[in-house]
């Protein structure tokens, strides 16, 4: 049973979630519609209807805000995954926990449409986000060597992740596409299933 405690720091976490979203979603809209260099930070924070203070305490940067946060790993599915489970197999192990913060903090079209629309169009947002698959890829990687021991070596671990990473990319691509209907999650099933097959 959660004490009251446990349950007024999920409620903050949630808020400050969803106001962080609030930030990305307008650093995509003024992105799209004005480029990065086309508004300042004062406009954003006008924008999302937050303070400027709170605006640099939760990015620091113009590219920050646009980019977004990473969903943290729910703390009872990461404790899972580096005790060995939930299934034994790792590559499954490693999937749970893409599910599991996908359905933490699941992502909405638009903000997945505007993304993907922003990073083509601007080379240091595209740069920038280049940097941050590589730190989530090294991070991750962190995390399955924990578990695994060094034997299994760094540059499979890194391996593994960017393999489920170009999963959960391919599954965002057929989440904002007219007329479907799935989650992401049920996409990444699917997705997952596919690569199975193809090097079975």
């Amino acid at each position: 049973m959660h004490s009251m405690g446990e349950s007024a720091t999920g409620l903050r976490e949630q808020k400050r979630w969803v106001t962080s979203r609030r930030i990305t979603l307008c650093a995509l809209r003024l992105t799209d519609q004005h480029g990065l260099d086309g508004f300042t930070m004062e406009e954003l924070a006008e924008a999302a209807e937050v303070s400027r203070r709170t605006l640099f305490n939760y990015f620091p940067s113009k590219v920050d805000a646009v980019l977004g946060e990473h969903p943290d790993l729910p703390e009872e599915a990461l404790a899972a995954f580096l005790s060995g489970g939930p299934h034994g197999n790792l590559l499954e192990d490693v999937a749970e926990l893409a599910r599991a913060a996908l359905s933490d903090t699941p992502p909405d079209r638009e903000s997945v449409e505007l993304a993907r629309r922003v990073l083509i169009a601007h080379s240091r947002l595209h740069a920038a986000a280049h940097q941050r698959f590589e730190d989530l890829t090294d991070e991750c990687a962190a995390r399955v060597s924990e578990r695994e021991g060094v034997q299994y070596g760094a540059d499979k671990a890194r391996l593994l992740l960017r393999l489920v990473l170009a999963l959960l990319d391919a599954a965002l691509d057929v989440f904002i596409e007219e007329g479907e209907t799935r989650t992401v999650v049920e996409i990444f099933d699917e997705q997952l299933r596919s690569a199975r097959a193809l090097f079975a």
